[in-house]
Parts: structure tokens; C-alpha cells; sequence
């Protein structure tokens, strides 16, 4: 059993071996965020608080088991909205009391990175994998199911938060990702000259807090003009220019380790931009890139079971001195006392 309360998603999910998803139940904030034009984490909170009994109920009953069958409870520790985080983990560790089983913590970037295993039973570590979400942009290097190396990051803002950030400067809704996406697929990606920044002396990072800004420049000085921009063709500039950049660092890595396995993870692994440019560029090099289905790159608890089994095969179990954690690490394993 998994439990996924990170953000704004109130998941819960029973799988089987790391590789087979008998349930997913999903209770999703979107719509009364959407008010606010962002997450708000004190509603977020609130959510899972209420939601949380009835999601793990479903997830049981579709899985058609009990608790009292189930091997462990898993359940994402970090990193995230601390009191999103909390509810998870508070309500886990009850389970366990209640039920007397084992409880394994998992990180929320590696359970991205799982949900691959999931929709290609055939994956198996080494490989590479690009993990970018509203929070995340990551090239991380997993050299076995619970051993990961970070090669390169965001030094400001996350992919998808920078998504975000432009679509509500152009009038789009929450979440923008999605919004940009649909609103360029008819724009010319060519008319809109944007900045490419990079990290000096660190040629895999990304940087979008310069790329976001000319955007909103554009925006902006348009609007102090008095004249109009054209949305889909700045939609689909920003999103080609976005791809470009995380493909083309995702790549050079994948080269400079000698790496021919990919894979792609995360909310922005569903932005179809990135996609083509992935598998274009997989293609180039001769790599073997797998993504996942769209159902996979948003949060949900299924990625979290499929990454726990691997855990809980290593001996990687908390007890009830588990918390949450905004922020930490992918390569960090919980270990007892290590983040008190």
C-alpha cells in the first residue's frame, strides 16, 4: 500500500513486485487551486486531511484486498509542502501501528523515476533519466534501484513552476503547463527569439528564471505599447525553447557518460514539446528512451509502491520517528535519526 500527499494530489495505490499497479485512486485539487492561479498549502493541508481515509479506502477495494493482506505501507516522506507531507506520514504511521506492518519512506523524485518500471516492466537499472516537474528538474544518474546520482539541476526556477509562471502572464489558467501546451501546438515556435541560459562551469544544470522574465518582459512592454502579442506563437516559442533546453543537456550528459538507456519522468514529461524533442534526439544519438503514459507523469501514489518495493527489498524501513521533509536529496536513504 502507498501513500502520495506531497502537493495536491490525495493519492493511494496497491502494486505488486515494483512492477504491476492493482489500484490508483486520485483525488485531485486542481480545480479549487485553479481559484487562487497556484497551490495554496494551507487548503492543500486541509485536503488530504479529509480526503485521505476514503482514497485509501477506495485503493483497497479496488486492489479487491485488505490491509491486513498487504506487506508494508509506503508513503512519501520528502521532499514537498511540508504540511502535505505531514498528513501522509502521520497517517501511515498509523496504519502500520494499527495493522503491525513495516513502513517504508520513499522520495517523491525517485517515485517519478519508478513510475517508468511500471509502464516498462522490461527497464532496469543503469540508466539515465530527465526528471521534470513543477517542483523538480533533475538529469539523474540511477546506477541501481536505490542508488541515484544527481548529474545536473535547476539553479532557480523548476521547468514546470516557470510553465506556470508564464501561463498566468498571458491569461491561461492553472496549471499552465498544460494550458501552454495546448494554446502552442498551432503556433510557429520561430517567431519569438528567447534567451538560452546556461550555468557556467556546469554545462548539464538548467537556469529558467532568465527565460521566464524575457517572457514576461515581452508581455509586459506589449501591454505599455498598447499592442497585442501573439499568444500561441509565444506559447510555442517559450515551450520549443524549454525542450530544447532540457533535451539537449539531457543528451549531452547521456553522451559524456556513455549512457544509452533514458528515461524521461515528472509532470512536464507530459508537455508533447519535450516528448518529440526526447525522442528525436534519443534517435540521433541512438539511445533507447522510454516515457511514460501521460496517467504516469503526475503525482500518484502507484509510482511511489513501485519504487517502495525496491526500498523495502534493501531494508530501507522507518519507524515512528519518520517525518516530513520539504526538501532533500534524491541519493539521501532514511536511516534512523539521520534528519533529526
Amino acid at each position: 500500500m502507498a501513500i502520495e500527499t506531497s502537493c495536491d494530489e490525495t493519492a493511494a495505490a496497491v502494486v505488486a513486485d515494483g512492477r504491476r499497479a492493482l489500484s490508483s485512486a486520485v483525488y485531485s485539487q486542481i480545480e479549487e487551486h485553479r481559484l487562487y492561479g497556484g497551490v495554496v498549502p494551507e487548503i492543500a493541508s486541509r485536503r488530504h486531511t479529509e480526503q485521505i481515509i476514503p482514497v485509501v479506502r477506495a485503493a483497497l477495494e479496488e486492489a479487491h484486498t485488505t490491509l491486513a493482506e498487504i506487506d508494508a505501507v509506503a508513503v512519501t516522506y520528502a521532499p514537498g509542502l511540508i504540511g502535505a507531507l505531514l498528513v501522509g506520514v502521520s497517517f501511515a504511521k498509523g496504519l502500520c501501528l494499527q495493522a503491525g506492518k513495516p513502513l517504508v519512506p520513499v522520495h517523491h523524485i525517485r517515485g517519478h523515476v519508478a513510475a517508468n518500471y511500471l509502464a516498462h516492466p522490461e527497464l532496469e537499472p543503469p540508466f539515465l533519466c530527465l526528471v521534470a516537474s513543477g517542483g523538480h528538474s533533475h538529469i539523474v544518474e540511477v546506477a541501481d534501484y536505490t542508488g541515484y546520482r544527481t548529474i545536473g539541476k535547476t539553479r532557480d526556477d523548476a521547468a514546470g513552476e516557470a510553465f506556470d509562471k508564464v501561463a498566468r502572464v498571458l491569461g491561461m489558467g492553472y496549471p499552465g503547463g498544460a494550458e501552454l501546451d495546448r494554446a502552442g501546438r498551432e503556433g510557429d515556435p520561430r517567431r519569438y527569439s528567447l534567451p538560452r541560459p546556461k550555468v557556467t562551469g556546469s554545462p548539464y544544470d538548467f537556469s529558467f528564471s532568465g527565460l521566464k522574465t524575457a517572457v514576461v518582459n515581452l508581455a509586459h512592454n506589449a501591454a505599455q505599447k498598447g499592442e497585442s502579442l501573439h499568444t500561441a506563437d509565444l506559447a510555442a516559442s517559450f515551450g520549443a525553447t524549454v525542450a530544447e533546453l532540457l533535451a539537449t543537456r539531457f543528451l549531452a550528459a547521456a553522451r559524456d557518460l556513455g549512457c544509452r538507456t533514458l528515461a524521461c519522468a515528472g509532470g512536464v514529461c507530459a508537455n508533447s514539446r519535450l516528448r518529440a524533442a526526447l525522442e528525436e534526439a534519443a534517435a540521433e544519438n541512438g539511445c533507447q528512451l522510454y516515457l511514460p503514459p501521460l496517467s504516469l507523469c503526475g503525482d500518484n501514489a502507484a509510482m511511489i509502491g513501485a519504487q517502495a518495493y525496491h526500498e523495502y527489498r534493501a531494508g530501507h524501513l522507518a519507524g515512528m520517528d519518520l517525518n516530513g521533509y520539504a526538501s532533500l536529496d534524491i541519493d539521501r536513504n532514511w536511516e534512523v535519526g539521520d534528519y533529526l
